[in-house]
């Protein structure tokens, strides 16, 4: 969220009410790294709440160098392989498991790069007009191909899902992404992730197919019994 301070720590409230809503309706381990993903995103838009209000003081500059890292953390080195991770978990076809691998290993390599870039080279937040920019002298050279392999991980596995509306989690990452690449391509890793926040409604309308379908399958076991 990279509006204002407010913004942030307001959507952080809201994103904490849909995680611990999807929590709640966990019904397997396998289906817990789908259903943090609100309330991960909830932690990280409060932490850019604190970035908001710290960086227009020079006396806290130990504490911005701390928040940007963890936001960016969350934001380039979680996401690449958790989302995929997450849908593996979920997924029961063997074929569409293999599937799934692959883009696990790709986010891996985003992730393992993207941290290897945070520790080396210089990583700087600032306050912009209504934005939060994060400057990052990251080599130019993989910066397109890294970022693809970023948006391949995160968007096409929803796709390969056996689970119904699971695509909606997809389309809505895939707008998300357009949106943000179009409108504000200076202060992507920021306002993506405030879009990319709105996507958390879709993880709870999952979880509740995923309540559906458990039920649905214990009614025609039952009737398999009888």
């Amino acid at each position: 969220m990279c509006f204002s301070a407010s913004a942030s720590f307001g959507a952080g409230v809201v994103l904490s009410v849909i995680g611990v809503a999807s929590i709640r309706k966990v019904q397997h381990p396998s289906q817990i790294f789908f259903a943090s993903v609100p309330l991960i995103f909830a932690i990280q838009q409060i932490a850019e709440g604190l970035l908001w209000v710290t960086l227009p003081m020079p006396d806290y500059q130990v504490t911005q160098k701390v928040i940007t890292y963890f936001f960016l953390f969350f934001a380039q080195v979680v996401w690449p392989v958790w989302v995929p991770l997450a849908l593996l978990f979920l997924e029961r076809e063997q074929t569409r498991k293999k599937a799934q691998k692959v883009f696990v290993g790709i986010g891996a390599i985003v992730s393992c790069y993207l941290a290897y870039c945070l520790l080396s080279y210089n990583v700087h937040a600032k306050i912009v007009g209504y934005h939060v920019s994060y400057e990052q002298d990251f080599p130019p050279l993989f910066r397109t191909s890294v970022g693809a392999l970023y948006v391949l991980a995160t968007i096409i596995p929803p796709f390969l899902s056996h689970i119904r509306r699971m695509w909606l989690l997809g389309v809505a990452t895939l707008i998300s992404y357009i949106v943000t690449s179009i409108f504000y391509d200076n202060y992507l890793v920021s306002v993506w992730c405030f879009f990319a926040s709105v996507i958390s409604m879709s993880i709870y309308i999952v979880m509740l197919e995923i309540n559906k379908m458990h039920l649905d399958e214990q009614i025609i076991h039952s009737k398999d019994k009888i």
